[in-house]
């Protein structure tokens, strides 16, 4: 399973970082980093992650930029359900589900989704901004229930994302009962020279291959709507690409074909357009995060003890709604959670041998305020967005493979402070040389400065809140 190899990894990055005390930092940081290098699977895993902490949509602010295969034609957007002219139990499918508009990227989604002819789409979406609904009212409005054989193909990276997926098809066809799911998953078992019977079919890319090719319990001839979701998951992990490639040239020159990816590196880009024929493109441009509303400090400490006694005086001098805490291993934020613990604070941890699910539960309940510190790996740490986290706390920073500031990491991690109009503070902690050098560097980046801060004396900790 996806979260396996993840916590592998995880373990291995601990080993790793007790087995080089004797080495240089660089070195250290190597080890620490090929060890606990994030894997194809943890993408899979963040992905699904993002899925289970979404009970609603994400407001985003991005704007949208849509490139159409033929520019002279006119460019629809729809503010409405009711303009798309979804067969009636569609419509009831989709308020039931809570859609009381489109989002943005549904707007200029679906009335390309929907043209007749149908049209080719690649489009670059973040996790929580509706495409899955998308592309699943795309599939149940090209189907025809008359006919029994599979009629849209969505291939997903991972058996989990799959069932995902599936979960929204049925809640949106929930009133449309003449359409069937079928899961083409591992474990799916089905008699030798059977045929399908359901008109959408979902699974992950080896078993569909199989299905269409070997086993054929598939036509792919009679393929209308094919979806690739997570493109960018899927090109990652290893035989995907290939896999997906297959499929798709079985399909018929007539298929509409789908392509959603959260990102659009070179890689993903490459893939897209030569899976992808004539296609139109939408593109989510990024908000930019910023650090104009996060105040920064530094810490410098001697070691994790030490560490650990300048966040104690950091919390008895100042109130904090909810903290995040970062830590380089599972080692360190185990011991960290342990010792706040002890001290009477209410805390959550996230590490790497957790179950997806069992990781879902744990920010479930943070975002509830049922534990006011959650104390997180840099692979657990991605996607999580609290509004009430007022203190980003680097017990550790980010570095990148190589040694160097992980810049990226950085502004994505203390970004989560600054957010919905609020002022945020960073607390970064140093405790060696090394460490200081990838401050001066972080610093240097962002041109911004990032204050000395004494944890020992307690008015000063004060000035910091005001």
């Amino acid at each position: 399973m996806a979260t396996d190899s993840w916590a592998l990894a995880v373990d291995e990055q601990e080993a790793a970082a007790e087995s080089v005390s004797g080495l240089k930092s660089k070195d250290l940081v190597n080890k620490w980093w090929t060890a606990g290098l994030i894997t194809h699977k943890d993408k899979a895993a963040q992905s699904l992650l993002n899925k289970l902490i979404r009970s609603n949509l994400v407001n985003t602010t991005n704007q949208v930029e849509v490139l159409q295969r033929d520019p002279n034609s006119p460019l629809y957007s729809v503010k409405s359900f009711e303009e798309l002219r979804l067969k009636p139990p569609l419509l009831q499918g989709v308020y039931a589900m809570g859609f009381n508009r489109p989002s943005k990227i549904q707007e200029n989604a679906l009335p390309m989704m929907l043209a007749e002819p149908p049209q080719n789409l690649i489009a670059q979406s973040q996790s929580g901004t509706g495409k899955t609904a998308a592309f699943v009212l795309a599939m149940l409005s090209h189907v025809d229930p008359s006919n029994k054989w599979p009629q849209c193909l969505c291939v997903s990276p991972t058996y989990e994302l799959a069932l995902q997926t599936g979960k929204v098809i049925e809640q949106m066809g929930k009133f449309y009962p003449e359409v069937k799911l079928m899961y083409a998953i591992r474990g799916n078992k089905l008699e030798r020279g059977m045929k399908l019977q359901e008109q959408i079919v979902i699974g992950t890319p080896g078993t569909v291959l199989d299905w269409c090719q070997k086993l054929k319990f598939i036509d792919p001839k009679k393929i209308k709507v094919f979806v690739l979701d997570e493109a960018d998951v899927m090109i990652a992990t290893q035989g995907h690409l290939d896999q997906s490639i297959r499929i798709q040239r079985m399909l018929p020159k007539t298929c509409q074909m789908l392509l959603f990816s959260a990102t659009f590196e070179e890689t993903v880009w490459n893939f897209a357009k030569r899976i992808i024929p004539d296609p139109n493109i939408i593109k989510l441009k990024r908000e930019e995060e910023t650090l104009d509303t996060i105040k920064q400090y530094y810490v410098v400490c001697n070691s994790k003890e030490e560490k650990f006694q300048a966040l104690c005086n950091i919390y008895g001098a100042i109130t904090i709604a909810q903290a995040m805490i970062f830590c380089h291993t599972r080692r360190t934020a185990g011991w960290l959670a342990g010792e706040l613990s002890k001290e009477g604070h209410q805390v959550a941890l996230l590490s790497g041998e957790m179950q997806v699910e069992q990781r879902a539960a744990v920010i479930q309940r943070f975002r509830e305020g049922k534990e006011k510190v959650l104390v997180t790996t840099n692979v657990c740490a991605r996607g999580i967005d609290v509004e009430q986290v007022s203190v980003v706390i680097n017990f550790d920073l980010p570095v990148d493979k190589d040694g160097n500031p992980d810049n990226e990491t950085y502004l994505h991690r203390i970004g989560r402070t600054g957010r919905f109009g609020k002022r945020g503070l960073a607390i970064n902690m140093v405790d060696s040389k090394f460490s200081m050098n990838i401050l001066n560097r972080i610093q240097e980046h962002f041109n911004k400065k990032i204050e000395k801060l004494d944890t020992d004396d307690l008015d000063e900790i004060e000035k910091i809140a005001n």
